[in-house]
């Protein structure tokens, strides 16, 4: 009998033959899913799943005895879900491309800032400067994402991309069905899938619900300060509905987001004057260590794992993968760290 100090405790089973191909299984197809370019599907049908079981437990839908009256509400509320996040990712689109809040303005605005700013600068620091906005878009991406072959290719398929998503909505819609249809029981390798399975999903919840919170926070800290704070000093930055989604758009990825949505702000600061982007830069500055308290207390304690960590992964994943092992690299960590916890191996 265990403990509650932990003494005493049994010692883990050796994993069986199922157990180690159900890993073997799972960590293929989480590879694979990276160069067959369908991570957007995956995240589209993970989404869907966890918030439809979310939303299940909390309208308490599971204490439906009956199978069709309890199919036909998570069908309706997977539908929902879709809906909604459908619209939300239209949304987005539609802002980006409306007249006031694209990024080609923001980009310009962003060159014409620096165009400004190189008379007053030493000549070896504004050598080093974009002089337009295309040298500016070009310079932002090799800094940040140097991936612009994949952007170029994500946008020729942009078609497929929508494709896989639509499939990937509609598979988590089906799995949740499946989840509270009664069903034989499985076999043991069936089981050990199902066991991974559940993992991932665990994972997603944990790494993208906690940082939607963080990048919602900061997101907030973010709007108060361009909204409020600015405009009673008698400042008011272009573009600053662009600027705030963009903050939680990015805000999304843990850390690199910050530094990006950081710099377009202090670069657009720098239009008004160098008082207001020192300002800025203090402000963000502090966001960025809150973020970075926010990633180890709620990411961190998720997966039991630091800051560093996640970055170290982003980094092997992005030099891996590029761009979408970037995306995915704090989900396949947390999915893998939970996997060695669970047999004590960490």
């Amino acid at each position: 009998m265990t403990t509650a100090s932990g003494q005493g405790d049994l010692a883990q089973p050796p994993p069986l033959s199922y157990d180690i191909l159900s890993w073997l299984l799972a960590s293929v197809a989480l590879l694979l899913v990276l160069p067959l370019h369908l991570l957007p599907a995956l995240l589209a049908g993970l989404a869907v799943y966890e918030l439809v079981h979310l939303l299940a437990q909390a309208l308490k839908l599971v204490r439906i005895h009956h199978e069709r009256p309890k199919l036909v509400a998570v069908a309706i509320l997977g539908l929902g879900v879709v809906l909604l996040l459908t619209i939300t990712v239209m949304g987005i689109i539609a802002f980006f491309h409306s007249e006031a809040a694209n990024l080609p303005t923001l980009l310009n605005k962003m060159a014409e800032t620096i165009e400004s700013w190189r008379a007053v600068l030493p000549a070896f620091i504004a050598e080093q400067l974009p002089g337009d906005a295309d040298e500016l878009r070009q310079s932002m991406v090799s800094w940040l994402l140097p991936h612009v072959a994949e952007l170029r290719q994500a946008g020729a398929e942009a078609g497929r991309t929508l494709a896989h998503i639509l499939f990937g909505l509609g598979i988590g819609v089906l799995v949740a069905l499946y989840e509270v249809q009664p069903r034989e029981p499985l076999g043991p390798l069936a089981r050990a899938l199902q066991a991974r399975a559940s993992r991932v999903g665990d994972a997603f919840r944990r790494i993208v619900f906690a940082q939607v919170r963080i990048s919602a926070i900061n997101t907030l800290l973010t709007a108060i300060y361009l909204t409020v704070v600015l405009p009673l000093a008698g400042v008011h930055l272009p573009l600053t509905k662009t600027m705030i989604v963009i903050t939680f758009l990015v805000g999304l990825l843990p850390v690199v987001g910050n530094l990006v949505s950081n710099t377009i702000i202090v670069t657009l600061s720098l239009s008004i004057s160098l008082a207001v982007a020192i300002m800025s830069l203090l402000f963000l500055v502090v966001i960025h260590k809150l973020e970075y308290f926010l990633n180890a207390h709620m990411i961190g304690t998720q997966v039991h794992a630091h800051a560093w960590e996640l970055l170290l992964a982003m980094l092997v994943m992005e030099a891996a993968f590029g761009l979408p092992g970037l995306v995915a690299a704090p989900i396949y960590y947390a999915y893998a760290k939970d996997e060695l916890v669970s047999r004590e191996l960490v």
